[in-house]
Parts: structure tokens; C-alpha cells; sequence
């Protein structure tokens, strides 16, 4: 059994672990700090924290029901999350790039709430956060025995979505520092490089649905 503390560090690290890998969220952050600053980036993060915490809970509380409809619908929902990658990546190399946010002024956090839902659908309907979420809360629970009370998964859950925020955090100032250095020009190739990568991400999950049913 973890204490409190042993319980914090490790939902911190899994939360961590979770966010870091270079994926769609990360891209979209990264695009978004630069093109609007410091909140635009962690916005978008947000909902991935949200979507971590949503994940990290169906594995602390066992929540079967919910595990269970998202294996029976597995392909459901990654055709979703496919089809709203190709729409992000469209809408990045369609989009006349501006940078809405001068360098040298920060927006607020509710200029960018609409971001938020559309990065948690993202991380909700990405089968590797679920695949990858799962494994580590079940095997951190094997490693430890289970989480014995609803006190323990809730800590568990919420240290996760802390060390999410963290990522998110770091990842959103560090582009925002730097974004001083943009012109029109080069934030015009980070849409393009952002959009082709969201299209490439949306297709493979798309034509992996394909290749199962028709291959």
C-alpha cells in the first residue's frame, strides 16, 4: 500500500508520462501558444487535463461500465477522433495564419475556452491516452495491491491531472517566450507543418479502422 505522498508522485508521473509524447494535443498546444500567446497554448492543454482526469478515473474508480462501452465502441470512437484530426489539420492549412495576440501582451484564459472541449474530445477518442491510461493505472494497482477507498482513486485521479497541468504549463510558457522571434511567415509554416501532422495522425487512425474491417 502507497502512502499519500508515494500515491501523489506516482499519479503526478503518470500524468506526466501521459502528456509529454509528441501527439495531436501536443501539436495544437504548441500551434496555439504561437499563435496566441501564453493562454491560447494552456487552453488547449486543459482539455487534455480534463480528458486525463476522465481516463485516469474510469481506471482508479473501476468504473466497468464505462471501460466496457469504450472497448464495444472502440472503433466508434477512434473514427471520431480521426475525422475531428483531418478537420483540425484542414482548418490549420485552409486558415490565413495571424497572430491574434501580440508578443507582447497576454490574452486571458477566457478568450480561449472554446479550444478546451475539442482538445478533451481529442484525448477522450486518441486509442493510445485510453490504451496507454489503462495500463498504467492497472498496473499500478497490481503493483500495490488495488486502490483500497474512493479517498485513494481520488488522489490518484487528481495527481494525475496535476502532473498533466504541469506539462501543459511548461510546454505553453516555453513557446510563449519565444514566440517574440515569429513573423508572418514562419508562423505560416508552423500551421502548415501543425496541419499536415493532424491530417497524417487522423488518417492513419482512419485507415487502421479500414485495414481491420476490409484488410
Amino acid at each position: 500500500m502507497l502512502s499519500v505522498i508515494q500515491l501523489v508522485l506516482a499519479g503526478l508521473g503518470i500524468g506526466l508520462l501521459m502528456a509529454a509524447p509528441i501527439g495531436p494535443v501536443n501539436v495544437l498546444v504548441i500551434q496555439r501558444a504561437m499563435a496566441k500567446g501564453f493562454w491560447g497554448g494552456l487552453a488547449a492543454g486543459l482539455g487534455a487535463v480534463l480528458g486525463d482526469g476522465v481516463l485516469a478515473a474510469v481506471g482508479a474508480f473501476s468504473i466497468a461500465a464505462i471501460s466496457d462501452g469504450m472497448l464495444a465502441y472502440g472503433d466508434t470512437i477512434q473514427l471520431v477522433g480521426g475525422v475531428l484530426l483531418v478537420a483540425f489539420g484542414l482548418a490549420l492549412l485552409l486558415r490565413r495564419p495571424v497572430m491574434t495576440t501580440p508578443p507582447h501582451e497576454r490574452s486571458h484564459i477566457l478568450d480561449h475556452m472554446g479550444i478546451i472541449p475539442q482538445t478533451f474530445i481529442l484525448t477522450v477518442t486518441n486509442p493510445g491516452a485510453v490504451l496507454g491510461m489503462a495500463a498504467m493505472i492497472g498496473g499500478l494497482g497490481s503493483l500495490i495491491g488495488g486502490l483500497n477507498t474512493n479517498l485513494e482513486a481520488l488522489i490518484l485521479v487528481a495527481a494525475v491531472m496535476g502532473g498533466s497541468l504541469l506539462w501543459w504549463l511548461g510546454l505553453s510558457e516555453l513557446i510563449a517566450t519565444i514566440r517574440h522571434k515569429l513573423t508572418d511567415n514562419r508562423l505560416k509554416m508552423i500551421n502548415r507543418v501543425a496541419g499536415f501532422i493532424l491530417l497524417a495522425f487522423g488518417a492513419a487512425l482512419i485507415i487502421e479502422i479500414g485495414l481491420r474491417h476490409f484488410g
